[in-house]
């Protein structure tokens, strides 16, 4: 008893190395610092012991994550966002450059996040930067400050401080980012495709109308190019949120050719089909579009085969009054999906109906999502690696209700709902974040989360600020 661990969890189950054992993992100074077996005798400060039916996962990294704070906090913030990952497992977010303002293309506006960000934030956060016309030829200096790469898009990005690259601007920002070993991250959706397809398209709220707006070949042209791209220069790019299996055949070719290039998929694809999407129900707005069931049992394959690398939330909210302006007009209402808090459960929910196990769903949103952005003691449960822990319940399910999400606005496309996966306990670095249950009047915990920056950037790994 001389020097106990600050905490030991045990449970029957624990997800280590690729397989499922029983095991008592032992933390020290916020990283996992052994893991014994089960009955074994270890000294600690804290001793928790999980319950029959919950098994002990690494924390989720959730790659693809908005903010918007400072400058559009109504839509969410630090406070409110990191409280909803903590509640859903999400123990690492990397935040966007966008919806924000000022957005995230300088050393200045990523100074501004930090600083809101830091008295904040519950769980471990880190920046992307992004690449817009005027920030083109000055990227360097944002990597160099520890962003974990730049997002791009390759059409109207809906809001006038974060403008889209065209292809010769998108092949110079992947000349610029070879140059310094980045990674470019792209919304690709073709803007001419969308302005031929939204000409015969006059809004209203029929859903189908609106993924007709945005077809498949938007998806594929854009994908296209960025391919082409990346061949000529030997740079580094993902693919976010893909909802059109029709790209797949490329994806796959560019893989098989040895481009440097991965691809996402976000829970709502994954969970949802345009089938059962109600006229006018633009809750379920999000560009690119759901779409019908064929398309979503193809992107499974996708991850199935790795063609598809990971899942990531894209938790992209705004205010009531946006999102469901126009009352059902899907051209009028704004376009994004809140879901960092139930992507866990939601992907889980919709893999264990496929007969995929648990340890897959893990891979694509805990271990390849830490991978993407080089975050080595993230993803998994590992000696040396962060005490970012989750105890989760499997086969118990709960009814989402959107007014009780941590959420700053409560509209979610999952609004009622049978989900599988109960978060029960976070712990981050090994502090408890969040315990099920957790209403206000309970103890209130101090905002623990770290302030990430890109391995080898700065002075420093990590961030302390």
């Amino acid at each position: 008893m001389s020097n106990p661990y600050d905490l030991v969890v045990r449970a029957e189950s624990v997800f280590v190395d690729g397989e499922w054992r029983a095991a008592a993992v032992a933390v020290r100074d916020g990283v996992v610092a052994a893991i014994a077996e089960y009955d074994e005798e270890i000294p600690a400060h804290q001793v928790a012991t999980l319950p029959e039916g919950q098994v002990l996962v690494p924390g989720i990294v959730d790659t693809h994550v908005h903010v918007n704070e400072p400058g559009r906090t109504e839509w969410e913030g630090f406070d409110t966002g990191t409280r909803a990952a903590a509640a859903g497992g999400v123990t690492t977010i990397v935040d966007m450059p966008l919806n924000s303002i000022p957005p995230t293309t300088t050393v200045e506006a990523l100074e501004l996040k930090r600083a809101a960000a830091a008295p904040q934030a519950r769980v471990d956060v880190g920046f992307w930067g992004g690449a817009i016309p005027s920030s083109l030829g000055a990227l360097e200096p944002l990597w160099n400050e520890g962003v974990f790469g730049f997002k791009c898009f390759l059409s109207p990005s809906g809001v006038d401080e974060f403008p889209h690259l065209d292809t010769e601007q998108l092949n110079a920002a992947l000349a610029e980012i070879a140059g310094f070993g980045g990674l470019l991250i792209v919304h690709a959706e073709d803007p001419d495709v969308l302005d031929a397809a939204s000409s015969a398209s006059h809004g209203g709220p029929g859903y189908l109308d609106f993924v007709a707006s945005r077809p498949d070949l938007s998806e594929e042209d854009a994908i296209a190019h960025v391919i082409a791209g990346v061949r000529a220069t030997g740079a580094r790019a993902h693919i976010l949120h893909l909802s059109s299996a029709r790209a797949l055949d490329a994806l796959r070719a560019a893989k098989a050719e040895g481009l440097p290039l991965t691809a996402e998929t976000c829970p709502h694809y994954l969970s949802f089909s345009a089938e059962h999407i109600p006229d006018g129900a633009t809750q379920y707005k999000c560009c690119p579009p759901i779409r019908d069931e064929a398309n979503r049992d193809l992107l499974w394959e996708g991850l199935l085969d790795g063609t598809i690398d990971l899942i990531a939330s894209d938790h992209s909210p705004s205010t009531a009054e946006l999102k469901f302006a126009g009352s059902g007009d899907f051209a009028e209402a704004w376009g994004g999906i809140s879901g960092l808090q139930l992507s866990f459960p939601a992907v889980w929910t919709a893999a264990r109906e496929r007969g995929i196990p648990l340890e897959r769903v893990l891979g694509w949103m805990a271990v390849n999502t830490a991978a993407l952005v080089g975050l080595g003691t993230k993803g998994a449960i590992a000696v040396g690696g962060d005490a970012d822990l989750v105890a989760f319940a499997p086969e118990e399910t709960f009814v989402v209700s959107a007014e009780e999400l941590e959420h700053k606005n409560k509209v979610s496309a999952y609004d009622g709902s049978t989900l599988h996966g109960v978060v029960h306990t976070t712990w981050l670095a090994g502090e408890v974040v969040h315990v099920v249950g957790d209403r206000p009047g309970a103890p209130e915990r101090v905002p623990s989360g770290r302030l990430l920056t890109r391995p080898g950037a700065g002075p420093e790994a990590r961030s302390t600020e």
